[in-house]
């Protein structure tokens, strides 16, 4: 039980000592007033019974050190996400709620932060909620905050702006505008879905021309000029995609003119052909296209955004269609099953093809004997 002893200061005042176990430790607090004393010690042990009382002391630690010991401890991360991680913190985050201590830290100051970053940065302004909430659950679970003061409603719920789907006659555009030692890649992210980063891994050991397969085993990620090679994003994105045959012979030209002869050997290089290409390498190539074809507004990940669109305008069903972008979960593979205008249009004459079936029906039985159209 919380005990209340009374004391006087030097000057003469009334202090009031309340006395409680936490976690084996005897903590402490001092209040003016008695009044304040014994409600808190009333709280404290209401606490206890429920298993929401945390050691004060603990919660001292500041947002700052708190995030940074977070995130050192987090293994699990890959480098380019370390990296996002990292920067929102050191950007966005910690610039404002820094020197907060975390027992301080209220969700009114949490709803302030984030409602004076959002006009400005609204991406930063929803991911780094995430971070920040993360950060904090990892708190919450480790007994040194009660609840998560990030109670902000839909604030990391982002909604980006829907990208551009780049039509055939842009892609075609794009790959004969870039150098030809990249053309390939262009066609891949296109037709078969790819990544940058898994076609920055591939090797000549990943294609298979004769039947038709690129098998996506790994990626590779340019981390300040520092190559990392991992797995896919996911698990499900290890997988094998077909080549559709109308490019196939492209890509049979590109390993016959710029890919060593050695099962290792990379597909895609700068231009000593040693190692994958580096991302400054290729981006002055693909700016260069780009600004050649009057399509600034595209990003390279756009043709693997116009690619799912077009595999889901096919029909393909929803595991189909996970199977072929490496997704692993059906709601990313939704997005892609959308209406496009040339889908939309199929679906109409099928509708009529219906409509004529039925009338045909009702005109002539189907027992053959004619009737007369009323």
């Amino acid at each position: 039980m919380a005990q209340i002893s009374t004391r006087k200061t030097a000057e003469g005042d009334t202090r009031y000592d309340v006395r409680t176990r936490i976690d084996g430790r005897v903590v402490s607090r001092t209040f003016r007033r008695r009044k304040d004393a014994v409600a808190y010690a009333a709280t404290v042990e209401a606490d206890k019974l429920r298993g929401a009382v945390v050691d004060p002391r603990h919660a001292r630690v500041t947002v700052e050190e708190w995030c940074r010991s977070w995130l050192a401890m987090r293994t699990d991360l890959r480098p380019t996400t370390r990296r996002m991680y990292a920067y929102l913190l050191k950007n966005h985050i910690l610039p404002t709620l820094g020197r907060t201590e975390l027992g301080k830290l209220t969700p009114s100051a949490v709803r302030s932060w984030h409602a004076t970053l959002l006009p400005r940065f609204p991406t930063a302004a929803t991911r780094g909620y995430q971070v920040l909430r993360a950060s904090l659950n990892t708190a919450v679970t480790d007994g040194v905050l009660v609840t998560n003061p990030c109670k902000v409603k839909g604030a990391g719920q982002g909604h980006s702006a829907e990208r551009p789907v780049a039509s055939m006659a842009e892609m075609d555009a794009l790959s004969d505008a870039i150098d030809r030692r990249w053309r390939a890649m262009v066609l891949l992210a296109y037709w078969c879905s790819l990544r940058i980063g898994e076609l920055r891994g591939l090797r000549r050991r990943d294609i298979d021309l004769l039947h038709g397969w690129v098998d996506v085993r790994e990626q590779v990620v340019d981390i300040g000029g520092r190559f990392v090679t991992g797995p896919p994003k996911t698990d499900a994105g290890r997988r094998r995609v077909a080549i559709p045959p109308h490019i196939r012979d492209e890509v049979a030209r590109h390993l016959a003119e710029f890919v060593r002869a050695d099962a290792d050997a990379f597909l895609f290089t700068g231009h000593l052909g040693e190692g994958p290409v580096a991302t400054a390498t290729w981006l002055r190539s693909w700016s260069a296209a780009r600004d050649a074809t009057g399509l600034r507004h595209l990003h390279f990940h756009d043709l693997r955004h116009a690619g799912n669109t077009l595999a889901a305008a096919t029909g393909a069903s929803t595991r189909e269609l996970m199977a072929r972008m490496g997704h692993a979960s059906p709601r990313a593979a939704l997005i892609y099953q959308h209406a496009t205008s040339d889908r939309d249009q199929a679906i109409a004459s099928a509708l009529s093809n219906l409509a004529a079936e039925a009338e045909l029906t009702r005109i002539v039985p189907r027992d053959g004997r004619a009737m007369e159209a009323l």
